[in-house]
């Protein structure tokens, strides 16, 4: 039978503990989410300013629809490049303060087009170990054409800089996640610019968690470092987390966006996501940079969080940001705790390897601007129950 080893591998996913399940949401995302015919308190989604069910959003969403219809028909490069594509991209370059931008469908997408991009035969490819899989699948596209790739341990700049200080490539980048979405902490950008600068690599940054949330007026992890938007500096982000709709961008030098543009195949051959997005999107921009107040809370809220977990059996990592992972270890005892919360109305994801390493299944505690102090004090009285 052609689907037996399917059959076969699905039984052993079943047997370790490691099926993933879809949930229906019968409600727009929020902190409430009605699910399975319950209302839920939501951990789990990555809206961290709350900007998912915003009103503002949602006209500007409509009202784009209303005026440049469903769909972009083509590619950026046929003819979907629509005006609202044109102003978003123009938008974010401001806001980001680099001389241009593209936007992806998504960040998945958007990874994609760079890496493979820019390192090829006789290039050279240094990864953080804990990167995101889309960054790991761009690593490996850029492997299949001819590039030498290293991964370093998490965040260790010595290791990182030993192995920039043997290659002989012609052409090198560092790759790493900003903020790393299973720990939540964040990479020592400043450094690894030190290093890019001193070895004359490209330093390609992933800030899907850090954009809308960290430095001044939520402009990202950059921001948050103080660090110019140089021109060796390739900065993704994503636009369906903090920004509260959908897609991605590459921000860059004029060069460097222009050769992603000429050469980034899953910028070329994708059709370009529909206007009325690019609309709501510009809104959603407006929103975060004078979205202060909404940062306030969020980090109220995290710090509400971190100070109530204190003295409990499990280990809260010491993340900053809004992602707040809290290994349990085995996989079934992640698993039996996020279904005991879940049977009090708390809705927190249990994730395990391969998304983590083994012996590390944990909670994902999202925190987001829309959370209340009540929320939090809610999960955190359950989990001391729990306990």
């Amino acid at each position: 039978m052609i689907e037996t080893h399917l059959t076969t591998e699905l039984a052993d996913l079943a047997a370790a503990g490691l099926t993933r399940r879809r949930r229906v949401l019968e409600s727009p995302c929020g902190p409430i989410a009605a699910v399975d015919g319950r209302e839920m308190l939501n951990f789990a989604s990555n809206d961290y300013l709350g900007l998912a069910g915003n009103p503002e959003i949602a006209r500007a969403l409509a009202e784009g629809a209303r005026q440049w219809g469903a769909g972009s028909g083509a590619s950026h490069l046929v003819s979907g490049h629509l005006a609202p594509h044109e102003a978003l991209e123009r938008g974010i370059a401001a806001f980001t303060g680099f001389p241009r931008a593209l936007t992806f469908s998504t960040g998945y997408l958007a990874n994609l087009a760079v890496t493979p991009t820019l390192a090829g035969r006789g290039d050279a490819v240094f990864a953080d170990k804990l990167n995101h899989a889309s960054l790991i699948d761009a690593m490996q596209l850029a492997k299949a054409n001819g590039a030498d790739v290293q991964r370093y341990p998490h965040n260790d700049v010595a290791a990182l800089e030993r192995q920039l200080a043997a290659s002989g490539a012609r052409n090198k980048l560092i790759v790493t996640d900003a903020v790393f979405s299973m720990d939540g902490d964040l990479a020592p950008l400043p450094a690894l610019f030190a290093l890019a600068e001193r070895y004359d690599a490209w330093l390609v940054v992933d800030d899907a968690h850090g954009f809308g949330v960290l430095g001044a007026h939520g402009q990202g992890s950059l921001a948050h470092f103080n660090l110019p938007a140089a021109p060796r500096i390739m900065l993704m982000g994503t636009l369906g987390k903090a920004a509260g709709v959908g897609g991605a961008f590459v921000a860059g030098s004029a060069t460097a966006i222009e050769y992603l543009l000429q050469k980034g195949r899953s910028y070329i051959f994708t059709t370009a996501a529909p206007p009325a997005i690019a609309c709501a999107l510009s809104k959603s921009l407006d929103l975060i940079e004078h979205g202060d107040a909404l940062r306030a809370n969020l980090f109220a809220r995290i710090a509400q969080l971190r100070d109530g977990l204190g003295g409990l059996p499990w280990r809260l990592l010491p993340s900053p940001t809004a992602i707040q992972p809290m290994v349990v270890g085995d996989n079934e005892a992640a698993l039996a705790l996020a279904t005991a919360l879940w049977e009090r109305g708390l809705w927190v994801p249990a994730i395990r390897p391969p998304t983590v390493p083994k012996g590390t299944a944990r909670l994902r505690i999202s925190v987001s601007a829309a959370h209340t102090e009540a929320d939090i004090a809610r999960l955190i009285g359950a989990l001391k129950e729990l306990s």
